[in-house]
């Protein structure tokens, strides 16, 4: 049984695309009004963190499926414009300032904790970012921590470049426990028993060649990602944390366009959560 107290904190993983899955578990939580003192998200996961602490049930759906059916803003259009091959312009100004406005009223009165997770191009190693009351710094941490490498711009934040947190802290789980949450619940991404390939992992020469700290980060990346799945599944087998993925190897990738895909993983992530937090008596 979970009992959510000052103690417990909420860890969201990121996955791109594959973070619709986030959507319908953490709609699923507004629906039922499940709130977590802490709550650390790195990538889509900082990006569906943002609107449940604004408390918007809908939005991280919207703006995944809906808003991607509309304005196709993955693939060739936004890299034409140089904007990578995501369209940030839209993703990161025009849809939380005029499309879906983001409250971030209601995001700065909410009491609990939240962090979003870059990568530091200078050191390769993790920041972790607490902001409510700057819209736009909150705007940069956000769009920093979802800039996957090789396929979008490097952000400055505080005149630092920084890039996707998974590069580093996939899943910032430590990170919970080093800020004193004991108890945590896990949205993983992928199935139990997934792992990346490990074997030649290869950043081109010309690749943030003036950042030789990020281009080991990006070559330890997979090696690292393995390490930390294999700390949540012996934890989660030892009855120390609550792991939301998943049941299927998911046929989502991370800059999936098929609308019905998108579509059925969200509604997995909903029922995956009802079915955790029911046995849970939640």
């Amino acid at each position: 049984m979970l009992n959510i107290d000052e103690k417990t904190g909420l860890v969201l993983e990121g996955g791109g695309m594959r973070g619709v899955f986030t959507c319908g578990v953490l709609d699923y939580l507004m629906d039922h009004k499940i709130r977590f003192p802490y709550t650390v998200g790195v990538s889509a996961g900082a990006c569906n963190g943002l609107s449940y602490m604004s408390h918007q049930r809908g939005r991280g759906k919207y703006s995944n499926i809906d808003l991607l059916a509309k304005y196709k803003y993955i693939g060739i259009r936004p890299l034409i414009k140089r904007q990578g091959l995501l369209d940030q312009q839209l993703l990161f100004h025009r849809f939380p300032d005029r499309i879906l406005p983001y409250n971030y009223k209601a995001y700065a009165e909410n009491p609990n904790r939240f962090e979003m997770v870059t990568t530091d191009c200078l050191t390769g190693r993790p920041l972790y970012w607490e902001e409510k009351f700057d819209e736009k710094r909150i705007i940069a941490i956000v769009k920093a921590s979802s800039s996957l490498p090789y396929a979008c711009p490097i952000v400055y934040i505080d005149g630092r470049p920084m890039l996707d947190g998974g590069i580093v802290d996939s899943i910032p789980l430590l990170r919970a426990y080093d800020q004193g949450y004991e108890k945590c619940v896990v949205v993983l991404t992928r199935n139990r028993g997934y792992r990346k390939s490990v074997d030649k992992v290869y950043v081109p020469r010309f690749i943030y060649k003036q950042y030789p700290r990020l281009r080991v980060a990006l070559r330890n990346r997979n090696k690292l990602y393995n390490e930390q799945l294999e700390l949540v599944e012996r934890l989660e087998d030892e009855g120390k944390i609550v792991v939301i993925r998943p049941v299927e190897p998911i046929v989502v990738g991370r800059m999936e366009t098929n609308v019905k895909k998108l579509t059925d993983l969200y509604e997995q992530g909903y029922a995956c959560a009802k079915k955790v937090f029911e046995e849970c008596n939640i």
